[in-house]
């Protein structure tokens, strides 16, 4: 029996909401969190079409990239389809939540989907975040240091890109003099000590703090622990938006045409006038990513595909990269056979579905 907030707990586990942006609104939307799960329905957008869909496969959650609710409710009465989805999924106690934007964020979120699917590899983040990792230094008993390093390796502490236990230590004479009240570890009350010590440098990501402050605690042998937490200025480049990839071989400007209509299953998209007749980096956004323009053409790459591109727009771009047009949903409709491999390996035990609603409300007109 699985409860909604162990599906929950995986999901921020994968997605931290702490990496979802200022506007953002992402998170469980409607259902309890001691629920038990009875089946999920993954999706783009949460529309009456999915959530009928849910019901009548017997799915009683629904987890999405597009949040339900963006705006602030004073009522719910029905007066618009939010509300009425709202209210029919309290009716029939089918949970909502949403990965959004912390789902963009992270590298093996929606953009690493979609650079599958176009077949780019060597990926790294388009723009890492800034002032996300968070230093730690502690003072630990040289007896206690390895179990101490391995209860912060296992919080998730040292993870710096393909290096896992990453830390750096030092040896000295730590002092101290337990008073009256105290239940020391080691000394006697009255009695200065001096013990040898290590000093344990390690980084982590600022959403694990909580999580590597308890294994902190939780392995450490002193009643009163020593240690400082310090705000980084460095990138990290496990986070941020957008990413940046290269085709195995390079393509001419009308092959790259044709292999992402393939790729994407498309029949129409647009594009600026090709910067190069030949292209092999490529830098993409699922969704609106318009903002990364100029990283884009930083990062050296002859294209960058994305969405919601304003005509203005692409005359920001002529002649040093070629904007590709794919349209928000076609970037991102992927993101719920992401969502649903995830769970599913996850939760053997839970039935797993992608939704097969189209959800896309813009149609293209093709006069034949």
């Amino acid at each position: 029996m699985i409860r909604l907030k162990q599906l929950i707990e995986v999901l921020e586990a994968w997605a931290p909401p702490a990496l979802q942006e200022s506007y953002d609104n992402c998170g469980l939307q409607c259902g309890q969190q001691d629920m038990v799960i009875k089946g999920v329905l993954t999706t783009l957008d949460v529309t009456v079409e999915v959530l009928k869909e849910a019901i009548d496969s017997g799915a009683n959650v629904i987890v999405a990239h597009h949040p339900l609710i963006f705006k602030p409710l004073k009522k719910i009465t029905g007066a618009n389809e939010v509300e009425q989805i709202l209210l029919i999924a309290i009716k029939h106690e089918v949970a909502i939540y949403a990965l959004h934007t912390n789902l963009d964020s992270v590298n093996t979120g929606v953009n690493a989907k979609l650079a599958e699917l176009l077949g780019l590899e060597k990926l790294r983040i388009l723009r890492p975040k800034t002032d996300h990792l968070v230093k730690l230094e502690v003072f630990v008993p040289s007896s206690h240091t390895q179990r101490v390093l391995d209860a912060l390796g296992n919080a998730g502490a040292g993870q710096i890109g393909n290096y896992k236990n990453c830390s750096f230590r030092s040896s000295g004479t730590g002092s101290f003099t337990p008073a009256q009240g105290a239940q020391p570890s080691i000394g006697e009350i009255g009695k200065a000590e001096e013990v040898n010590e290590d000093k344990i440098e390690v980084i982590f990501q600022q959403n694990l703090q909580s999580s590597v402050l308890r294994a902190l605690r939780d392995s450490h042998p002193y009643e009163e622990i020593a240690y400082y937490l310090l705000p980084l200025q460095n990138v990290d480049q496990e986070v941020g938006a957008g990413m940046v990839g290269e085709l195995k071989t390079a393509m001419q400007w009308e092959d790259w045409l044709t292999h992402v209509s393939k790729a994407l299953s498309l029949q129409t998209f647009r594009h600026s006038p090709p910067a190069f007749q030949q292209v092999q980096k490529i830098a993409i956004c699922g969704g609106s990513g318009i903002f990364l323009t100029q990283d884009a053409i930083r990062s050296g790459a002859q294209v960058f595909l994305t969405a919601d591109i304003k005509y203005h727009e692409y005359f920001d771009a002529l002649g040093k990269i070629t904007l590709v047009d794919v349209g928000h949903h076609q970037s991102e409709t992927a993101t719920r056979f992401l969502i649903k491999d995830y769970l599913s390996r996850k939760f053997p035990n839970i039935a797993v579905n992608f939704s097969k609603t189209d959800t896309n409300p813009v149609r293209n007109y093709l006069n034949r």
